[in-house]
């Protein structure tokens, strides 16, 4: 790779400012080019902040810069599909904020116009670019902690009070499911390497935070009489864990998701009745998705994970979605 490869950013997202903006910045092979908003003050204030050299009025003036490679997509979910697709027919590759879409869906219409015009799309689950899971699949598969019996997840924050969130807006893709359950779905998908068969999830539907799932709970049927137990919540005291339940152990990730602080990416095996820290690398998770996705634009790299498993991803989002409205377990095909 002899540049960098050029980014824009659509929107002045708080995910963008405080985490993939200086992601990038920290990264091996790319660089934040270019951002846009549709108040022009605010596009000039952020690139200021950021240091992002140019700042543009309108998400179609970003889209028309033809030294513009990548596409960064942090809007409310309800957005998601109308720029990524309008990203994919101005030619630019494509990493969008999770969830992807609003439905399965729409994510596959999604893929679908990436792969027509021959681009890159991507889902932004850092978490999953820190070589800390690496190291968890080959003790899972080592037989470190025997058979695996169960999964537990959670991630949970209180920020309730912000009304005006754009997370509490029902028709713009707002709620916990959504927002914060999508973690621990993926990464028990990604664990066990299978597609569930059922969902089943309750929910706390907040009428303060116009019907939107404060707090969920919910069980994800894997083959194999495995399960993930996951909660998520916006409204409850903070936390963001992973559990590996096995016949001859366990792994703990005491922060599964988001590792802000030094030494926070380390987690624990208990194998055979021993439990130890396992320490790994302090890696910022954001620079690392960033340079993967270099790698496959720029090196045709294989992508870890393609647009096929963001669809699959939501098709367990809808189901436990119409589970906790409907009150009912869902199957899965």
């Amino acid at each position: 790779m002899n540049r960098k490869l050029r980014w824009g950013i659509l929107g002045c997202a708080g995910i963008a400012k405080r985490a993939v903006v200086p992601g990038l910045g920290e990264s091996k092979f790319n660089e934040a080019a270019a951002i846009a908003s549709r108040d022009a003050d605010k596009a000039k204030r952020t690139a200021e902040e950021l240091g992002i050299p140019v700042a543009y009025d309108s998400y179609e003036a970003l889209l028309a810069d033809d030294s513009i490679d990548v596409v960064y997509i942090p809007l409310p979910n309800h957005l998601h599909k109308e720029w990524t697709i309008r990203a994919a027919e101005a030619g630019k590759h494509i990493l969008c904020e999770k969830p992807i879409a609003l439905t399965a869906r729409e994510a596959a219409e999604m893929a679908e116009a990436a792969a027509k015009a021959g681009v890159v799309l991507a889902e932004a689950f850092m978490y999953r670019h820190h070589p800390r899971y690496d190291t968890i699949k080959e003790l899972i598969g080592s037989g470190a902690i025997g058979e695996i019996r169960g999964i537990r997840g959670a991630f949970t924050f209180n920020n309730a009070g912000d009304k005006a969130n754009v997370r509490y807006r029902k028709d713009w893709g707002g709620g916990s499911i959504y927002d914060v359950g999508c973690y621990p779905i993926s990464a028990a998908r990604l664990l066990l390497g299978r597609e569930p068969e059922a969902a089943t999830a309750h929910a706390f539907f907040s009428p303060e935070h116009d019907d939107v799932d404060m707090m969920a709970s919910g069980l994800i049927e894997f083959p194999g009489s495995v399960a993930l137990a996951f909660d998520c919540g916006m409204w409850a005291a903070g936390r963001n864990t992973l559990e590996v339940l096995g016949t001859e152990g366990i792994i703990e990730v005491p922060s599964a998701f988001v590792t802000r602080a030094p030494g926070s990416g380390n987690f624990f095996l208990t194998s055979r009745g021993e439990r130890k820290e396992i320490e790994v690398p302090n890696v910022n998770a954001y620079s690392a998705q960033a340079d993967h996705l270099a790698g496959v634009i720029a090196n045709g790299e294989p992508q870890l994970f393609s647009p096929d498993d963001a669809v699959r991803n939501m098709r367990v989002i809808d189901a436990c979605l119409a589970s906790a409205r409907e009150r009912t377990r869902v199957l899965l095909d």
